[in-house]
């Protein structure tokens, strides 16, 4: 985070004052509540004075003459990269998340549904999460499974994903030449690309007795279709209705601006893709979003994947009124177990 500011120290001292005073209530801020609610150490004509020399550089703004002063995006900008680097998650939370993960499924699809729906009720705020893209994993592991009336191609991600395929096969193909070249398959393409793997499986069909061809072919169509629908990548959202509880959002056009932006895809996905590039944890305030539509929004997200190799982001949207201490831990330590899970998963 970047901490080189301008402020001295006691103009600094207030600002973070005034930032968590309205964190909490909401309210326009005054210099007597911040004499009289803080241990500043300074009159309440002093601290009116510090004030207004904020609000001349930009920190402050005053919504009504006779009222207080609410926190501008430079004030929040300036409060969370003044936090220790790795603010703590309460204790009953941390239990939570490590429950969560202790039962975690097997498809790092389902473990991110999960997600969302974790992160939103540590934080009371919506939440995203970008998946991993097919396009962009390797296969960790593949095998045909034979499940009698049919066969099933199965497909294990370096990422946790995993896919499954139903092949379309002659019945009378014997159990035990599937077995054969599932071992076969599994050894040629583990670590590949679905595109490697597609061109691997197309180049054994031309070496393989006649018989087997049908089943390289079907193979080789699975992972063609597998590739095509991983094209797309996918953005999961969680506690959107947590928004509309917002009360700073309630009956205000920025709510439905919000939401209205969360529903276009590509520019969230550009948001979680710009979060991935600078770990752990990403802060985005108010104007500093790219995206038209949640600049009265904070946005909190942290790359996931094994470590050096960030495969999806997860994050939090808030109001910029928002608690970042708690959404940033949240999201950091939900982040550092989500890339263990997807790691244990690409084994």
């Amino acid at each position: 985070m970047d901490r080189s500011g301008q402020l001295s120290e006691r103009k600094a001292a207030i600002l973070g004052v005034l930032v968590r005073y309205h964190i909490r209530t909401g309210e326009a801020v005054g210099s007597e509540a911040l004499a009289a609610g803080t241990d500043l150490g300074v009159s309440s004509a002093t601290i009116r004075n510090e004030l207004a020399a904020l609000e001349d550089m930009g920190y402050l703004t005053q919504p009504h003459t006779s009222a207080g002063r609410v926190p501008t995006d430079l004030a929040y900008r300036h409060y969370v990269d003044m936090l220790p680097a790795r603010p703590k998650l309460r204790d009953v939370e941390r239990r939570e998340v490590v429950r969560f993960f202790e039962e975690a499924l097997a498809d790092v699809d389902e473990i991110l549904r999960g997600t969302t729906q974790l992160l939103s009720r540590l934080t009371r705020y919506a939440s995203l999460a970008l998946a991993p893209s097919s396009r962009e994993s390797a296969i960790a592991r593949m095998e045909l499974v034979d499940l009698g009336s049919a066969t099933l191609l199965l497909i294990v991600f370096d990422t946790g994903r995993v896919d499954k395929r139903l092949l379309e096969l002659r019945s009378d193909t014997p159990r035990d030449v599937v077995e054969a070249v599932s071992r076969g398959l599994t050894e040629a393409v583990h670590g590949l690309s679905l595109q490697a793997a597609r061109q691997a499986v197309v180049e054994r069909a031309r070496g393989a007795e006649a018989s087997l061809r049908p089943l390289f072919s079907a193979v080789a169509d699975a992972l063609g279709a597998i590739e095509e629908a991983g094209e797309a990548e996918h953005v999961l959202l969680g506690g959107t209705a947590n928004i509309a509880a917002e009360e700073v959002f309630r009956g205000r056009e920025t709510l439905r601006q919000i939401l209205e932006a969360l529903e276009r895809e590509s520019e969230v996905l550009h948001l979680l893709r710009d979060a991935a590039l600078t770990p752990p944890v990403t802060v985005t305030i108010g104007h500093e979003n790219p995206v038209t539509g949640m600049w009265e929004a904070s946005v909190v997200a942290a790359p996931y994947g094994p470590e050096g190799h960030a495969v999806g982001t997860i994050g939090v949207v808030g109001p910029t009124r928002m608690d970042y201490v708690t959404a940033i831990s949240a999201v950091r330590t939900v982040a550092e177990r989500l890339s263990a899970a997807v790691e244990a998963l690409g084994r």
